[in-house]
């Protein structure tokens, strides 16, 4: 079986997903256990699928490259992914390669440890944030931290950061829940993991912020949006327990 997969969703990526791509294949390569890599096309129009499906290394992993139409969303790419790996462990991480593939061993530490669920986060001590958002960002990450503790009562100072490992009972069990399909599926899928029991562990990671990001909102619409979505977790999922 397969020890590890790592899941990276891609929504027009042809310009870096061969970067993010070479990184990782090379770390795995390297490593002795058997991996693999899947990417999930988020309906792009450019040519991801071609660019990644055209990337191979001799003795590397398996990169396999899944697709659907039309775009839905992080959450839909990231949640198609995790349910099609079939690794023992599967983590899922940016295409824009904001943490490095080195980080890897701090979420496969957690879950030796007996955690179900490892996530990264920038706010923890030993965290490196080499290059910061702008302030605009920074300001509605502030306010959406706030909310979302009181709102889902979850405390982990940091769940939007896109490097988060699971055990595959646990992922096969947690995204076959999902029901949302924006980038709010991160506390979506924290918040149904405390509600059926699993234990979720943090680790500090180095992580770059990224110019060109995919996922923008650039207007108070889009703004409100994010928040909207936070307060539908609780209503769409109803009392979901064990």
């Amino acid at each position: 079986m397969v020890k590890l997969s790592i899941v990276i969703p891609a929504y027009n990526e042809e310009d870096r997903i061969v970067r993010t791509l070479e990184k990782t294949v090379d770390y795995l390569s390297a490593q002795d256990y058997s991996s693999e890599v899947v990417v999930v096309s988020d309906g792009s129009k450019d040519n991801t699928v071609a660019v990644a499906r055209g990337y191979s290394k001799e003795g590397g992993p398996e990169i396999r490259v899944l697709e659907y139409f039309p775009n839905r969303g992080k959450g839909c790419a990231v949640q198609y992914g995790m349910l099609r790996a079939q690794g023992e462990r599967v983590l899922f991480m940016d295409a824009d390669y904001a943490v490095p593939i080195e980080e890897i061993v701090k979420p496969m530490e957690v879950l030796d440890k007996g955690f179900d669920v490892a996530i990264a986060s920038r706010a923890m001590t030993g965290a490196v944030v080499k290059e910061t958002q702008n302030l605009p960002r920074a300001v509605s990450a502030k306010v959406y931290k706030i909310i979302q503790r009181l709102v889902l009562g979850i405390r982990h100072p940091d769940t939007q950061c896109g490097f988060k490992m699971f055990t595959q009972k646990a992922a096969r069990d947690l995204f076959s829940r999902q029901k949302l399909h924006s980038v709010i599926f991160d506390p979506e899928i924290l918040w149904l993991a405390r509600q059926r029991g699993y234990k979720v562990g943090e680790f500090p990671v180095v992580w770059s912020h990224v110019e060109d990001s995919r996922i923008v909102y650039d207007s108070l619409a889009k703004s409100l949006f994010v928040f909207q979505e936070l307060f539908r977790i609780r209503k769409v999922h109803g009392s979901e327990k064990n």
